[in-house]
């Protein structure tokens, strides 16, 4: 390189021309989460994804925050899923669903309504020079992997479930269960292998009984899926059956699908679904939070804070708490030493008027329920846990001094019954689900 091109002014041209001419790269995107993951409350499942516009509108109004999606499967009712897609998967991930992807292949040989369309094999039946159905076997690491394959093309990330649709079979047929059973272990083997964890979805009185007493008759001679979604279409909305034993699969390794196909209209949006009850991993949990370096926020009351006067002083705790909100908010710079001072209260007036408030040196609970309310609107409802949920519950707890709930970031019936009693308090309809028109009513700090 000449001495010329080496210059200071020459060198920041040539690197402005080259940063116009070689564009940066965006940051790459947070990876989508496991799924389903630790959970425990409602879904549904159906055999079209759902578009974009009904599964908004399902968030909003119905009480399913899980949802079981075909994405392989040759036997499959529905083959081609035309709003199956990356994006898809990532939207509703983002948005706080949780997923349970499924395989419907190989059925069993002595089932009377597979193959479906005559170019879907059934489970090879055949036993083999050692009794221990190879062709089975070598059929269940197979659709593993196209399964493996399909999630990963989807973004569904490693460590998630993917579950093996079997539909009813005779379980009185030697070879069918046999072949049924050797195919479910290589399936989960494979799994396994590929560091994917492997479910199993069958009705209660054919395929998961014959699991459970080849779990319990026969340990070690079939490798267990880590999981089961039990059929058992008796309304109940748990996932206990008499079918298998009390210990199987718990805790944390159930799903019950309690009512069959039906139509179920949400906001005006009506499905056809199974209705399903998940009691998945650790259940419901949220992952510890910090703010700031270690503020509390998370507080009973949420009272108003005045500058100081006449022998009042603000509490140095709910103090800091505003300071590192207002920080987080990006309208304070300044320390986090929980003082009320010139600083802060310009803070205070600034957030007030970015926000449509009245601006006054005093923080009133209105200006707390709004801060803690604002961000996405993403729906929270019983089995949310996390971040959206500690919002929800701050802003509760800040819109009626009454209330004084502990913010856990697990949404139970207790927050449900809080946001109903919220929701008639400002005019909304009292569904218990924190949706879009009650984020807008927090927001504004309606109490």
């Amino acid at each position: 390189m000449s001495a010329r091109l080496c210059r200071p002014g020459l060198a920041a041209a040539l690197l402005a021309t080259l940063m116009v001419l070689v564009p940066l790269r965006p940051a790459a995107a947070e990876p989508n989460p496991v799924t389903p993951g630790d959970f425990k409350g409602f879904g549904f499942d159906q055999c079209l994804a759902p578009n974009q516009k009904a599964m908004d509108t399902w968030l909003d109004h119905s009480p399913f925050l899980s949802v079981g999606i075909y994405i392989s499967g040759d036997s499959r009712a529905c083959r081609s899923q035309p709003n199956l897609t990356p994006r898809w998967i990532r939207t509703q991930l983002r948005k706080g669903w949780r997923l349970l992807p499924i395989t419907l292949g190989p059925q069993a040989s002595c089932s009377d309504r597979f193959p479906r369309y005559g170019n879907d094999p059934v489970i090879n039946g055949r036993p083999g020079r050692n009794g221990k159905f190879p062709a089975a076997r070598k059929q269940g690491r197979a659709e593993a992997v196209k399964a493996v394959d399909a999630a990963k093309a989807l973004g569904i990330v490693p460590r998630s479930t993917l579950w093996y649709d079997l539909e009813a079979f005779d379980e009185d047929n030697y070879r069918c269960r046999e072949s049924a059973l050797a195919f479910l272990s290589a399936w989960t083997d494979k799994l396994h292998d590929l560091r994917y964890v492997s479910g199993v979805y069958s009705s209660a009185g054919s395929g998961i009984a014959v699991l459970d007493d080849a779990r319990v008759e026969r340990p070690g001679t079939y490798t267990m899926p880590d999981m089961v979604w039990i059929a058992r279409w008796d309304g109940v909305a748990n996932t206990s059956t008499s079918y298998i034993r009390n210990d199987g699969w718990r805790p944390g390794g159930r799903v019950k699908q309690y009512t069959g196909g039906h139509d179920e209209t949400w906001g005006g949006v009506t499905i056809n679904i199974d209705r399903n009850y998940l009691d998945l991993g650790k259940g419901r949990v949220a992952e510890p939070e910090e703010h700031c370096g270690g503020v509390n926020l998370d507080f009973a009351r949420y009272p108003a804070i005045r500058q100081p006067g006449e022998g009042a002083k603000p509490p140095v705790n709910k103090v800091r708490a505003l300071q590192c909100l207002l920080q987080e908010r990006g309208v304070y710079d300044g320390k986090l030493n929980g003082r009320y001072n010139a600083a802060t209260v310009a803070a205070v007036g600034a957030w007030q008027k970015s926000r449509g408030f009245a601006v006054s040196p005093t923080w009133s609970p209105a200006n707390w329920v709004a801060a803690f309310a604002q961000g996405r609107d993403y729906a929270q409802k019983i089995g949310s846990t996390g971040p959206h949920v500690r919002r929800a519950q701050r802003a509760l707890n800040a819109a009626n001094s009454s209330l004084q709930r502990k913010v856990d970031g697990i949404f139970k019936k207790k927050t449900a019954k809080d946001v109903k009693a919220y929701q008639r308090k400002v005019g909304l309809k009292a569904t218990g689900i924190v949706n879009r028109a009650t984020w807008e009513r927090l927001r504004a700090g309606r109490s």
